[in-house]
């Protein structure tokens, strides 16, 4: 009896040393490593003086394997000529880096052939027909690209056949299983109509300053949702699943099942405009509830400027949470989900207000950095007008941020030199261990400047786990899959940041824990899987269980 309260008890104890914060500090620091990786990349946005409006906002990347050699590639989407957006000339083409190891990279742009096409703004990784090669899709401006991966190190563009559309300036894209049937599905979201003959001037007639006009300027647009049909074809259900109905001015899109129902939901940032929750009913069914639940505006009930978004667990209570980024003067808000379908504005309760209303942010990532059990957040920053520092007092070119998780339901910004001698126009973020030493590296899109490839150098970090997810009844990719590690949750997702994708499997830090007691998955399929006595400081490939 007594070594059974003594085994009992021992679980206990490592349950816990999962989810509580070690004594002391623990630093978390980054060295910029692009000079020597071999990735030679300037995003071109291609500014002018009539200033038009798609110029500020390019700048995804997307992390993903795709040659499955078992290192984390990188892909970034790039500008056109402004407002003919044509990639005219090497200098605009889009660029897809193999990772070689040790932060060494290629670029195979040319042989991958996924150069594209037109002005280009987000990407998303995902596997849509379940042949173990991640595929590609690319939003952009009044033009789309879906790229299958054929798994000989080439993609072939089947947007043309596929039934997905292009007649939208499409700033991001996710996939996601909403009907649970293996496939994985498609959002696009769409800005506002933009045509480069009507851009009004904006700014001080009087001194002949231009600047990138408000967004009131751009009618909002319905985002777009497409049904995988299997064999390459796709069905825009837009308007019958409910999806179109809501207009919006959209930025982000992210997805997580908050109310636990075994759906997901999705998450839609808007600028200037209330955020949409899309509540996944069944049936192809969503009902759009962000006013309802809460996540659609701060307490004093003003649209502000969203951008990119995350959607996950922050304090370590189960349920998945809402944070994103805004402009200069309108925080960094966080939404806490308190169950029952709603949420509450948590943005000064978390110290994320005072800490982050002098800043612009763009991307953003919810990620444990030091491994100690708890997600960490990361700001991409910039203002979004490149001569505001001639109208008002704030800075065009910011630094990136990184707010320590301090486990008691807040955060903390870390003083970081390195981050912080590196201001620019920050736009698109992925966060992957691209060296494979189990801590979360960083690569970081900008206007008009070098990539910057941030490496983790933290030291003292804790354990870790990373899960490869492989479905057999689910999606292949196991997207939408629910893993709880302790107190800890987290999902597979490939959306997050801002226009930006990261598959890279799902990643939990913790701590001192050498072997995991249990590891629990519960697939999209509804089959529950359970892991015993995981060794940790892997990356380990789970598949679904068979029928």
């Amino acid at each position: 009896m007594r070594s059974g309260w003594r085994i009992l008890a021992a679980l206990l104890a490592a349950g816990a040393a999962v989810c509580q914060k070690p004594a002391g500090p623990s630093p978390i620091s980054f060295r910029n490593v692009v000079s020597g990786s071999g990735i030679r990349f300037v995003m071109d946005n291609s500014p002018t003086p009539e200033k038009h409006m798609i110029e500020t906002m390019p700048g995804g990347v997307a992390a993903f394997d795709y040659n499955n050699d078992g290192r984390i590639d990188l892909y970034f989407t790039n500008g056109a000529r402004s407002p003919s957006l044509d990639k005219s000339g090497d200098r605009f083409a889009n660029r897809l880096y193999r990772n070689d190891g040790d932060m060494k990279f290629t670029d195979v742009t040319a042989e991958a052939g996924v150069a594209a096409e037109g002005y280009s703004m987000g990407a998303a990784a995902g596997d849509f027909d379940n042949d173990g090669a991640v595929d590609l899709f690319v939003a952009g401006v009044n033009r789309n690209i879906l790229y299958r991966n054929l798994g000989n190190g080439k993609f072939e563009d089947v947007t043309a056949r596929s039934g997905i559309k292009s007649d939208e300036w499409s700033v991001a894209a996710g996939w996601f299983d909403f009907d649970n049937d293996g496939l994985l599905d498609l959002i696009v979201v769409n800005y506002g109509a933009w045509n480069a003959k009507s851009e009004r001037f904006c700014g001080d007639a009087s001194r002949n300053l231009r600047v990138y006009c408000h967004p009131k300027w751009y009618d909002p647009r319905p985002n777009q949702l497409y049904r995988n049909l299997g064999n390459g074809k796709f069905e825009d259900v837009s308007a019958k699943s409910g999806i179109a109905a809501s207009l919006g001015r959209a930025m982000g899109v992210v997805f997580a099942d908050y109310d636990q129902d075994g759906r997901m939901d999705v998450f839609v940032t808007n600028d200037k405009l209330p955020n949409f929750l899309f509540h996944n009913l069944g049936g192809g069914k969503f009902e759009e509830v962000g006013l309802l639940s809460g996540a659609a505006m701060l307490d004093h009930g003003k649209a502000i400027s969203s951008m990119g978004a995350e959607f996950r667990d922050y304090d370590n209570d189960g349920k998945p949470d809402i944070l994103m980024t805004a402009l200069d003067g309108e925080t960094f808000p966080v939404f806490h989900n308190d169950g029952g379908g709603l949420f509450h504005d948590a943005t000064y309760s978390t110290r994320m207000g005072p800490q982050s209303i002098h800043h612009g942010g763009w991307g953003v990532g919810l990620v444990d950095l030091d491994n100690d059990g708890w997600k960490d957040l990361v700001t991409t920053n910039a203002n979004v007008n490149d001569l505001v520092e001639m109208f008002e007092a704030a800075t065009y070119k910011q630094a990136n941020m990184v707010f320590r998780n301090n486990g008691k339901g807040g955060f903390e910004e870390i003083a970081s030199p390195e981050l912080a001698a590196e201001k620019r126009a920050h736009r698109g973020v992925i966060f992957s261990d691209l060296d494979g030493d189990g801590k979360i590296d960083l690569a970081v899109s900008s206007l008009g400047d070098p990539v910057e490839l941030w490496r983790n150098t933290s030291a003292g970090t804790g354990h870790w786990l990373t899960l490869k997810l492989r479905g057999s009844r689910s999606n292949r990719d196991g997207i939408g899959a629910e893993v709880r590690i302790g107190r800890q949750m987290n999902h597979m997702t490939t959306s997050g940041g801002y226009s930006s994708s990261t598959h890279a499997g799902v990643h939990f830090g913790v701590g001192a824990l050498e072997v995991i007691p249990k590891v629990e998955i519960k697939w999209p399929s509804g089959i529950t899987q359970a892991l015993t006595n995981v060794q940790s400081d892997q990356v380990l490939t789970v598949n679904e269980p068979k029928p």
